[in-house]
């Protein structure tokens, strides 16, 4: 999504995807080009930050006569804020559920009814708890959870990278026994959900706030793990290129490495929160290309035997209107029984 994301995977042994670069029409100004390996094998697309930038560049890619996209894997590969309750900075989290949390109706802090708990009240709904009437379509998407199987034991075969000053920042939020994973001795691979905003939000209010709307919009299922700007719409791009039969949206994987909280360890603020030292940033950075590679290099040895010919989900994939076909585990008139 940005240039230190991208740069992690210049430079690397396995292969280089410098060796073609390729000017799209429609990609963004800062980042004109997809870079390929000769072959064309694999190639790297930097989209540009938050939602507008990401969909703008994946519709460009996406319907593009310089690429075919029909058989393409494709690793959505960047850094995210984390939720301590279910992981910590430094983790490599792979997501079923991209959930656009600030697609609401908001009031200020100042101004919230004195029954809500949040100022966040889902469109079409009087109340936070309430289910949306008012359906976009992009609330909710769901990935392939036999390909993120796949990829998580590709990823687990991963060194991850971690630092004292990482494990220092850990440790804060592993004195509160809500942060279970805060506290634990280094990053790991785990499976959790990802929300999307383009609004960079701190603190324990929101992050509750977002928890619940995760676990509303889902029916219960998703489990809110990350924070990020750009994946409802990039995978908007991918769904409606699979109905124009360009891509295949059963080939998405969703990986964010986790650089910073979301929320601050007791006794901080959320404003030092936001704005206080990252440490985990340059872990989190360089676990996108450790783990990321073995999912790419797990794909491309894999490929005649398992991934050419696609890896059958077992789960609904799609949007929140079942646009793909099926009939989706969330949304109006579902349930997590």
């Amino acid at each position: 999504m940005f240039s230190s994301e991208a740069k992690i995977w210049y430079n690397i042994p396995e292969f280089n995807v410098l060796e073609r670069n390729i000017t799209v029409p429609g990609f963004s100004p800062l980042f004109p080009d997809a870079h390929c390996t000769q072959d064309g094998s694999i190639c790297q697309v930097v989209t540009g930050e938050a939602e507008i930038n990401a969909a703008s560049t994946m519709s460009a890619l996406a319907f593009s006569s310089l690429f075919d996209l029909t058989t393409t894997y494709f690793l959505i590969a960047g850094i995210a804020g984390v939720n301590p309750k279910v992981a910590t900075i430094g983790d490599v989290t792979f997501a079923r559920y991209a959930v656009q949390v600030a697609l609401q109706y908001e009031f200020d802090a100042r101004e919230i009814p004195v029954s809500f708990n949040t100022g966040y009240v889902p469109q079409g709904a009087t109340a936070p708890d309430q289910y949306p009437t008012s359906i976009y379509g992009t609330e909710v998407f769901e990935v392939n959870t036999a390909l993120r199987t796949l990829a998580v034991a590709f990823a687990k075969n991963a060194t991850l990278n971690d630092t004292e000053a990482t494990q220092e920042m850990r440790n804060l939020y592993g004195t509160n026994s809500a942060f279970g994973p805060g506290g634990s001795s280094g990053p790991s691979v785990r499976e959790c959900d990802t929300a999307t905003s383009d609004v960079y939000f701190s603190g324990t209010l929101l992050s509750e706030a977002f928890e619940n709307t995760t676990t509303l919009f889902t029916n219960g299922t998703g489990v809110y793990c990350t924070t990020q700007q750009e994946d409802n719409a990039t995978l908007e791009v991918l769904m409606r290129a699979t109905l124009a039969n360009l891509t295949d949206f059963s080939r998405i994987i969703i990986m964010r490495t986790a650089s910073d909280f979301d929320r601050p360890y007791d006794g901080e603020s959320a404003a030092d929160n936001l704005f206080g030292d990252t440490p985990g940033y340059h872990p989190a950075v360089k676990n996108i290309y450790l783990a990321g590679v073995r999912v790419v290099e797990g794909i491309v040895t894999g490929w005649g035997e398992t991934f050419e010919k696609g890896v059958k989900a077992d789960n609904y994939i799609g949007d929140i209107l079942g646009s793909l076909g099926g009939v989706p585990d969330f949304g109006p008139g579902t349930s997590s029984e």
